[in-house]
């Protein structure tokens, strides 16, 4: 049996709803929908959509109330435990 059952890694992508739920950056995917819906969160740059494909390097902007948050995805998982999480992205900016 494998020790690294905790992540499974992915190679073509990951849709955006699903990495800010599997990072724990926003506790719920539907939430994390509604966020990208109304424009709370920025992918490069540029409003993204829940289903936009991420790929390691990619600059994620959440915006929490009046708060602003710049993260850098450093890997990309189908699934995490909750103390890996924190490793799927790096803070790169706070206002």
């Amino acid at each position: 049996m494998s020790g690294n059952t905790q992540k499974t890694p992915v190679s073509e992508g990951l849709r955006l709803d699903k990495f800010l739920k599997v990072s724990r950056l926003i506790k719920r995917r539907s939430v994390a929908n509604d966020a990208c819906d109304t424009d709370h969160v920025l992918l490069n740059g540029k409003p993204a959509k829940p289903g936009a494909k991420l790929k390691v390097g990619d600059i994620i902007t959440l915006r929490f109330g009046e708060k602003l948050t710049d993260v850098e995805v450093l890997s990309l998982s189908e699934h995490a435990l909750k103390q890996d999480a924190q490793n799927m992205y790096r803070v790169i900016g706070q206002d």
